[in-house]
């Protein structure tokens, strides 16, 4: 293991020296990427249900403690649509002190997943469950921004997805065209332009068009001023958080969802831009200033915040490759919180909305989704068990939920392929193989070929052993050549099979046992040394000898 692996990226670099050249690189993909992640922080953060200046101050001291600390050399941090859903219930079942608290709590668990550097383990989780929630939340975000894009300005909208869905058919006579055709102009351009101009930051330019058109023109469309007022610089006040037993306990779900979230989200996003720099990333150092940040924010009034693959991918393609372009995104942000947010107030409703249905299209993967679904029956079920709970009830039940039953069903798939397959005598065999390999041997014996994984979800297939060794056996051979490991519950059924043979007057031989299967019978007391034998033809061997002692 690395002795570099929990020192921050940044403080490698700095010591291995970064050129001029390249600091000039990073102050203008730092700057860019600062342009581009001030209208997503704001929308983000009313997608919530927070205000706009909860986003900023996120992608401010986030992104900067993600980039001071962590485990990459480009990553970019702040809050991300991911969370949208996420944050927006707990909000609404717990409040904003709930947030808070399941934040830091969160925090704290990303700090304790890097130090047992349980970094590298995240891979295990099932990509079908991460696409199904994934690409529910992109549904949910899409649908969240209906009422802004048609500008319906619906004040009491239903919680539930479905609800949402009825309130809108209920007032499509309330619809605003200068909203809709604002919400229209904003996606078209960030969806097409880029062909045109791709060095163009056009999210941006098209919040800047619409907010001086709808300036200009005085027309009749919400914007952030008129539904929160005028936002200006504040110092973060120190938030109060409930860390009771009764609240942790009560929040220890959600905090595990936004923890598991945001691990996976930093650490995918640090996997596609390693493939894009060529280089290599810290996982566990990552995690830990994921925790840091998400330990901090909630201090001051923050949203979760994580690795932004967008953004990140941004900050490479315009120079990025030191952590000081994450630093100086941060800094221009606070920059912009400081001095510009009055004016970024007047942004419309419907240009926000716009912006977050692109990203809700490029977060959903539908190709990706379509495609799960033809692989086989138990990917295609929990991809859409993960996808319909997360959309219908909530994403802190979706997401454990997806996985007990995603591990389930790989249990039943390992179960299945499991055997143990009987090998008759080569008096009643054709077998060419076999005949070679052992010879001819008693029809008192009956060996058994024993393939895979041994454990509780395979366990009972040791039934074949009784039933299809005859009345007439006095010695059963098991070879274990083929099987990696056994569990307590094999083992357990594996004394029973032994028991029951036993009674019959019949002997259990093993071979071809690892060493540590072979330790494990042995000192659990299942099968004492002399039956247990490391070449087949030993054991065979032994097994006619057994069975002429008994006749």
């Amino acid at each position: 293991m690395s002795t570099n692996e929990f020192v921050p990226k940044l403080f490698t670099m700095v010591l291995q020296g970064i050129p001029r050249k390249q600091l000039l690189r990073d102050l203008s993909a730092g700057i860019i990427v600062g342009i581009i992640a001030l209208p997503l922080a704001i929308a983000f953060a009313i997608a919530s249900g927070v205000s706009p200046e909860k986003g900023i101050i996120t992608a401010i001291v986030g992104g900067l403690i993600i980039s001071l600390f962590g485990g990459s050399r480009v990553q970019i941090g702040g809050p991300t649509g991911a969370f949208i859903v996420i944050i927006y219930s707990i909000i609404a079942t717990h409040g904003f002190e709930g947030l808070l608290t399941a934040t830091f709590m969160a925090g704290v668990m990303l700090i304790v997943f890097g130090l047992l550097k349980m970094g590298s383990l995240l891979k295990y989780i099932p990509q079908t469950l991460i696409i199904g929630f994934t690409t529910a939340i992109a549904v949910i975000i899409f649908t969240t921004q209906i009422n802004d894009l048609f500008g319906m300005n619906i004040e009491h909208l239903p919680g539930d997805f479905l609800g949402k869905w009825g309130a809108y058919a209920a007032h499509l006579s309330d619809v605003n065209l200068y909203a809709l055709l604002i919400g229209l102009f904003t996606i078209l351009m960030i969806v097409f332009m880029p062909a045109v101009a791709p060095k163009v930051p056009w999210t941006f330019a098209a919040i800047v068009l619409t907010s001086a058109a709808v300036w200009f023109f005085r027309l009749p469309v919400d914007t952030i001023h008129t539904r929160y007022g005028t936002i200006s610089f504040a110092m973060p006040q120190l938030q109060h958080m409930d860390l009771s037993l009764d609240s942790v306990r009560v929040l220890f779900v959600p905090a595990v969802s936004i923890a598991i979230l945001g691990a996976l989200e930093s650490l995918l996003s640090a996997v596609v831009s390693d493939g894009m720099i060529g280089g290599k990333h810290r996982s566990n150092m990552e995690l830990i200033a994921q925790g840091a940040a998400n330990v901090i924010l909630p201090l001051i009034g923050g949203i979760p915040a994580t690795g932004a693959i967008a953004r990140t991918a941004a900050n490479i393609k315009n120079g990025g490759r030191t952590p000081v372009a994450g630093i100086v995104h941060a800094l221009f942000l606070l920059l912009v919180y400081l001095f510009a947010m009055p004016i970024i107030t007047y942004i419309p409703m419907a240009t926000l909305a716009g912006v977050l249905i692109v990203v809700a299209w490029n977060m959903s993967e539908l190709d990706v989704f379509f495609s799960s679904l033809r692989i086989n029956c138990y990917e295609s079920l929990v991809l859409l068990t993960t996808f319909f709970l997360t959309i219908l009830i909530d994403l802190t039940v979706s997401i454990p939920v997806g996985f007990v039953l995603s591990t389930i069903l790989f249990m039943k798939r390992m179960s299945d392929s499991i055997e143990i397959a009987p090998l008759l005598t080569t008096k009643q065999s054709d077998d060419t193989l076999f005949s070679a390999e052992l010879g001819s041997y008693s029809d008192r014996i009956a060996i058994f070929e024993l393939n895979g994984p041994m454990f509780f979800g395979s366990a009972h297939n040791f039934v074949h052993i009784t039933e299809k060794s005859h009345d007439s056996c006095r010695c059963v051979i098991l070879r274990f050549r083929y099987v990696p490991i056994i569990d307590t519950s094999a083992l357990h059924r594996l004394k029973t099979i032994h028991s029951e043979l036993h009674k019959r007057h019949c002997e259990l031989v093993i071979s071809g046992a690892n060493e540590k299967i072979r330790d494990k019978l042995i000192s659990l007391g299942i099968i004492d040394a002399d039956h247990i034998h490391r070449d087949i033809l030993d054991a065979l061997k032994y097994a006619e000898y057994v069975s002429c002692s008994s006749s």
